[in-house]
Parts: C-alpha cells; structure tokens; sequence
C-alpha cells in the first residue's frame, strides 16, 4: 500500500491538471479510488451520509491509507451521536486528538461578497471536513490559475483573490458530507437560494498526511 501511495503521488508530480479547482490525479489512481470507495471499507459502519460529488475521492482514497485510524474514528464517532440532539460547541472524539465542531450558524456570503474577493480560504496543516446535518451550506472553490495568496500564511490558512466568475459552485445537504483537502481553496457559507440561511454543520480539522 505504501509503495502504491507513493507511486501516486509521484504520477501526481509529472501529471498535467486537468482542470484547476483541485488537485488531478491519473486515471490509474482514480480508478482505484472510485473501487474502494464502492466497496465501503473507510465507512466502519457508518451509514447517515456519502462523500458529496465534489469530493476529490483519489485525494480521499491516499489520505486515508496514510492516517486510517484516525478516519476510522471519525466515522464510528459520527454513526454513534445523535447530531441533531448534541448541543452546540466542541467535542472531543475520544481516544484521538480530534475536535468535532458543532455550528449551529447561517450563511452568509453573498454574490456581492464573492465579487469584492471575501471569504476564501485554504489549509496545509488540516484537512476540512464538513458535514451539513440539518438546511443547506453553500460552497464556492476557487480556480487555481487565476487565484493568487493576498496574505501570508498564518495560524494554518492562506486567503485568496479571485475572480468570482472563475469560481465552482456547489451545495451541501444532509446525507452528504464534503472534504476540503489543502488543494481545495474554498469559500463556505455561500448564500443558496433557499428562503433560510440557517444550518446546523460539523466541521472537523482532520489531519494532513503529507
């Protein structure tokens, strides 16, 4: 597996990008991917949701071979609470030094926001992990040829420019889950067009296997 995972992220070093919202991978390892996520062993026993479309499964696929425990309890953590019942705030999942957050929040980003460059963001360190259990989050992430850094790295996040007509944009409901790996620079908490703004989200700062 280690030699697998390797070989993938060297492919990953010569491979042209495909496209430019996240980071591309060969077929070979997209493949692979998309089998082991059929086949369900990262779930252990978890059944409330599936990665969202958007989710860079081969990114999903190598990360969690590098760290599998610490996926493993996530998802056991995740099938065992009740996550309309918990209250709001942190919670520690135990056994790791993960911290589940609970938001109960709106969205709040607007077209208008998107246009004067608010909002983006990126990670090295953590993984984003988020999870709508109750409304609808709105998602925008950028284009990487024509987003550039606007500050220096700090506390684990980068900001961006951008332009907003360069940007994907997507939703998350409940039964689905999204993933922000470090090659994801995203913007959350984009308005929908639902009448409410309000979501219940958790947001869990996964580790990053470099």
């Amino acid at each position: 597996m280690k030699t697998l995972i390797l070989a993938a992220s060297l492919l990953l070093a010569s491979a042209a990008h495909a496209q430019t919202y996240t980071n591309q991978y060969p077929k070979e390892v997209q493949k692979l991917a998309a089998k082991w996520l059929k086949k369900g062993e990262w779930r252990h026993g978890f059944t409330k949701a599936v990665p969202a479309p958007t989710v860079n499964i081969a990114e999903f696929y190598l990360q969690y071979h590098k760290n599998p425990e610490q996926w493993k309890a996530l998802f056991q953590w995740l099938e065992s609470t009740d996550l309309l019942a918990i209250p709001g705030g942190k919670h520690p999942i135990p056994g790791t030094n993960l911290t589940v957050s609970v938001e109960d929040s709106e969205n709040w980003c607007s077209d208008a926001d998107l246009r004067e460059g608010k909002g983006s963001e990126s990670h090295w360190q953590k993984i984003d992990f988020m999870y709508v259990v109750k409304g609808k989050e709105g998602f925008a992430r950028l284009d990487h040829d024509t987003s550039t850094p606007k500050a220096d790295y700090k506390k684990d996040r980068l900001e961006y420019t951008f332009l907003a007509d360069r940007l994907e944009r997507f939703e998350s409901i409940p039964g689905t889950f999204n993933i922000m790996f470090p090659c994801d620079w995203h913007v959350a908490k984009v308005k929908t067009s639902d009448p409410s703004q309000q979501l219940r989200v958790l947001v869990i700062k996964m580790d990053n296997a470099f």
